[in-house]
């Protein structure tokens, strides 16, 4: 009965007989929630670490895929580069090849040239020692 009065004026004994302000019951939530207040907080701490550990490994790989693209981007510039020489080499050889054929062409008319003198003169030779 003394408890009631005592409960009025917001005073409260609680298991230990100690008097306290709030009520046992309250106290007891509060304690509760203090501790499940700490048990999600070491729980976001952990969560935290995990999420820093993913966001590290996920910027090594970006990383690593960066310079794995500047390698093929170079390795496609390095491959066209080949391509363009290749090109111009064989232009300029299909350009030799033309010129190599003008100039046979030429050599061919001169052989038929020279083949027309060489017969003009031996037949001129074979007239000239038939007439001696």
């Amino acid at each position: 009965m003394a408890k009631e009065p005592l409960s009025e004026a917001g005073l409260h004994f609680d298991e230990l007989n100690k008097l306290r302000v709030l009520e046992p019951e309250v106290a007891q939530q509060t304690t509760e929630l203090k501790e499940e207040c700490k048990d999600f907080v070491d729980k976001i701490g952990q969560f935290q670490k995990v999420v820093g550990g993913l966001i590290e490994l996920v910027d090594k790989l970006a990383k690593e895929a960066e310079t794995e693209k500047m390698k093929a981007i170079g390795a496609r510039n390095l491959l066209k580069s080949v391509e363009k020489q290749r090109e111009a080499q064989q232009q300029q050889l299909q350009a030799l090849i033309i010129e190599k054929k003008m100039q046979l062409e030429r050599y061919r008319i001169e052989y038929e040239a020279l083949s027309k003198v060489e017969a003009e003169q031996n037949e001129f030779i074979d007239q000239f020692i038939l007439q001696k």
